[in-house]
């Protein structure tokens, strides 16, 4: 049964639990809430996010080599959980959710499965290298999207 009230201009979204056991030795289990984007309409925001090519890595690797440079990474757990979500969705809890299973509630969070996590992940984690004063590298005589598409230097 559902409780709750649904806001106008929302659409529905289904969601599941997907859980797992990493084999990492000490077998950490880890359950992940993802939304059913494959079912929703495609967003009227940008969805597309570039992933950058093992091309493009390889040429920075080796730039940075030859200058003596030191190369730094980095992964982000649950990074998608950082940016919000671009689309209007609600979902019913599941039993997951414990007392409050069947209540409606408006998914606020990038969900891994929508269609437009990627980009919002993308355009959060952008905002804030240019908090950190991260500025993207100057290119000249290239289209837009390769601009968008370039490593990001500080200032």
């Amino acid at each position: 049964m559902r409780t709750g009230k649904i806001r106008p201009g929302y659409s529905h979204c289904s969601t599941h639990m997907i859980f797992d056991i990493k084999m990492d030795g000490s077998f950490t289990r880890k359950a992940r809430l993802v939304a059913d984007g494959h079912k929703t309409r495609p967003p009227t925001s940008i969805t597309y996010s570039s992933v950058v090519s093992r091309d493009s890595v390889r040429i920075a690797l080796t730039i940075a080599s030859l200058n003596s440079l030191h190369v730094s990474a980095c992964d982000i757990g649950n990074a998608y959980l950082n940016a919000t979500c671009r689309e209007k969705l609600w979902t019913v809890a599941g039993p997951e959710f414990g007392s409050d299973k069947g209540s409606v509630m408006i998914i606020a969070r990038a969900l891994y499965g929508l269609k437009s996590s990627e980009a919002a992940w993308r355009s959060t984690l952008a905002q804030t290298m240019e908090i950190m004063e991260y500025r993207p590298t100057q290119m000249c005589g290239q289209s837009e999207h390769q601009k968008r598409m370039a490593l990001h230097t500080t200032k």
